[in-house]
């Protein structure tokens, strides 16, 4: 296997791994509100997240920026109550507004470059000081957008087959999976190293 190869599935991994969940519950927060006809929309959010994180993973495999660890590990758990608790906000039809929906954009770009800094602690800790990190860091970077991709999918999928064969409402499904990825990002908030030191 190339040094590439290894790269692009230690990022898909990653992503997907169920005991690193919490950027699982994120784009299930992100996606809980659109239906599967809705893909372009969620399309364009998956992208602005991947822009966000796209920055601050590079910034700091590069050594440009470094933060604590333990607060980008507060801070994710609450981007994901964030999204989730903004999925509340939507029509009888289970439908965002527009002015809903613009901010949305911007909130997933900025919640990706704080998901970026989740992202680069894991992948500083397999590059450790080697030089030449750009084929590493691109490989590590597509293999994290195809994890999220098929969380996407699946995600869509679910809510498809919920709400369309088994004729939950789309607004009593969003508030059932909004309400359960806020709930699990309450604890993870909760229960993390910042908070517990208080």
């Amino acid at each position: 296997m190339s040094e590439f190869q290894a790269y692009l599935t230690l990022g898909f991994a990653h992503i997907t791994a169920l005991n690193g969940y919490d950027h699982i519950l994120f784009v299930v927060a992100l996606c809980a509100v659109y239906s599967f006809q809705e893909w372009q929309k969620v399309l364009i959010l998956v992208t602005a997240f991947t822009i966000g994180h796209s920055v601050t993973l590079a910034l700091s495999a590069f050594g440009i920026i470094s933060f604590q660890k333990d607060v980008v590990e507060l801070l994710i758990p609450i981007t994901i109550f964030i999204t989730a608790v903004g999925n509340y906000f939507q029509n009888s039809k289970g439908e965002l507004s527009l002015s809903a929906n613009k901010m949305r954009y911007v909130l997933a770009a900025g919640f990706g470059l704080i998901h970026g800094m989740g992202f680069s602690t894991y992948l500083r800790s397999l590059l450790g000081g080697i030089d030449g990190i750009t084929v590493s860091l691109l490989a590590f970077n597509i293999g994290l957008e195809l994890g999220q991709l098929l969380i996407v999918v699946a995600a869509l999928g679910v809510g498809f087959l919920f709400t369309t064969i088994f004729k939950i409402k789309r607004f009593t499904w969003n508030h059932l999976i909004s309400g359960i990825v806020a709930g699990m990002a309450l604890s993870l908030i909760l229960s993390s190293e910042v908070i517990k030191g208080f």
